[in-house]
C-alpha cells in the first residue's frame, strides 16, 4: 500500500482562453478559487428557539491572479478594453494543478470570466521587490475535473 501525499499548491498552471502570448499564462498566486451556497433564514412560527435555513444559489467569489508587471501584455489590453471602455468580452480560464510530471492532477474550468480590478505592488526605494500585479476576475461558475 502506497502512502499518500498532498499535491504541492507551487506547481500549476493558469490559462486564460485567446492568448497567444505564454507569458500572459505566468502566474505566481492564485486565490478566491472556491464556491459556497448562499442561504435564507426563515423564522420559524411558533418557534423561537431557532430559525430555518433554506439554500437560495451558490455564489463563486473572485479570482484573483498575481503576476509580475508586464510591459506589454495581450490581457493589459483586454483588461483596459473591459473596465476603461466599458467592451466586455468574456473569456474562459483554466487553472490546473500539476504533478511532478507536469501532468493535470485536477483542473478547475472557470465560464464566462471578465476583469473587474487591475492593480500594481507599491514602489518603495527601501525595499528590493519586484513589482507586482494582481488581477482580480469575475467569473460565472467553475467546473473540476479530475484528471
Amino acid at each position: 500500500m502506497t502512502a499518500y501525499h498532498p499535491p504541492v499548491g507551487f506547481h500549476f498552471s493558469v490559462e486564460v482562453m485567446g492568448f497567444d502570448n505564454s507569458s500572459d499564462s505566468r502566474f505566481t498566486d492564485v486565490s478566491g478559487l472556491n464556491v459556497e451556497m448562499a442561504t435564507e433564514e426563515i423564522a420559524e412560527g411558533g418557534q423561537n428557539r431557532f430559525t430555518q435555513k433554506y439554500p437560495v444559489r451558490t455564489k463563486y467569489p473572485e479570482l484573483t491572479l498575481k503576476r509580475g508587471l508586464l510591459k506589454q501584455s495581450q490581457m493589459i489590453d483586454w483588461i483596459a478594453q473591459c473596465i476603461e471602455d466599458f467592451d466586455i468580452e468574456p473569456r474562459n480560464i483554466s487553472l490546473k494543478l500539476l504533478n511532478e510530471e507536469h501532468e493535470p492532477l485536477m483542473h478547475w474550468y472557470l465560464v464566462g470570466a471578465y476583469p473587474v480590478k487591475w492593480s500594481i505592488s507599491d514602489f518603495s526605494a527601501t525595499s528590493n521587490t519586484y513589482v507586482v500585479e494582481s488581477l482580480q476576475f469575475y467569473y460565472k461558475f467553475f467546473s473540476i475535473k479530475q484528471d
